[in-house]
């Protein structure tokens, strides 16, 4: 099963980190992400720039209107996330609680809806073909 895993920070807190320190967390991240890797586990992930240069949109009043950042009452944001492969969601969860990555924030663990990703691979193929 595919599981979408995505890791909260408090960017605040991560600035304040020497550059020393920060490097030596992401190359123990990426050394597990290679443990991953060697596992089959590792499908791919996506780190988030900061919520500083994100932008919000949402309907309202049938218009969308466009806000600065995400809208959210809360210190921890969405860092990036990783794609992981995993028998069932303790398997997932079992490899996640050993990613360096948990140090700096949580991480909130869903499994990919299948359904809606096998239509969204047929529109592909299908844009593709008459592409």
């Amino acid at each position: 099963m595919k599981y979408v895993c995505l890791g909260f920070i408090d960017e605040a807190r991560f600035a304040q980190l020497p550059q020393e320190d920060v490097l030596r967390m992401m190359d123990e991240c990426f050394a597990y992400d290679d443990e991953l890797r060697r596992g089959g586990h590792f499908l791919g992930g996506e780190a988030l720039d900061s919520i500083r240069n994100a932008v919000t949109l949402r309907m309202k009043n049938g218009e969308v209107e466009v806000t600065d950042g995400p809208f959210a009452e809360t210190k921890e944001t969405l860092g990036g996330i990783l794609l992981l492969e995993a028998r069932d969601l303790n398997h997932a969860i079992s490899l996640m609680s050993k990613h360096p990555g948990v140090k700096m924030g949580p991480f909130e663990i869903r499994p990919a809806d299948e359904s809606i990703n096998q239509l969204i691979a047929e529109r592909n193929a299908s844009f593709s073909r008459n592409a």
